[in-house]
């Protein structure tokens, strides 16, 4: 399980670096076209939105899969043994029931809704389905750091038994 962990982590990893890039890349033609040439590019706002949500939404499951955001721990902290282990396993089970849900699930829901619809976006002519594909994408990613969270504790290992809901 720590093998997926990682592989994840490192793919999760490439695609955000990637988005990054583009968003960079995206922003300074934008500013360029406007300044510069004085034409502004059409596309160039709605795809840096697009972006920003792919980016979002990705970065938050890396952040999951990395234990690198932020979250109040003071009563987590405070605990000891067995009773610890039990804290960190029922926030993992928390955050794994809600990506499961609300992320994998709505968002399936969502992309289909749109896609039904035929809903696409105003400069791109985009599907709007492959925007809000994100969301059940990092769910996933979120649902399957917590699963490897939850395996690490079953097994005992203290140094990824620390819960998703933050730094430690």
């Amino acid at each position: 399980m720590t093998g997926l962990r990682r592989g994840l982590e490192r793919a999760l990893g490439g695609v955000i670096t990637v988005l990054l890039s583009a968003m960079v890349l995206n922003v300074v033609w934008q500013v360029f076209s406007r300044f510069v040439l004085g034409t502004p590019s059409s596309y160039t706002e709605e795809l840096a939105r697009y972006l920003m949500i792919w980016l979002g939404l990705l970065g938050g499951a890396y952040g999951v899969g990395t234990k690198s955001h932020l979250a109040v721990d003071f009563l987590v902290a405070g605990l000891a043994g067995r009773a610890r282990l039990w804290a960190h396993a029922a926030i993992e089970a928390a955050v794994l029931v809600f990506a499961a849900a609300v992320m994998v699930g709505g968002g399936v829901r969502l992309m289909w809704v749109t896609f039904t619809l035929g809903q696409t976006s105003a400069a791109l002519g985009l599907k709007l389905g492959y925007v809000y594909a994100a969301v059940p994408l990092a769910g996933a990613g979120i649902v399957l750091f917590c699963l490897a969270s939850l395996h690490a504790l079953w097994r005992g290992r203290d140094e990824q038994a620390r819960p998703s809901g933050g730094l430690n």
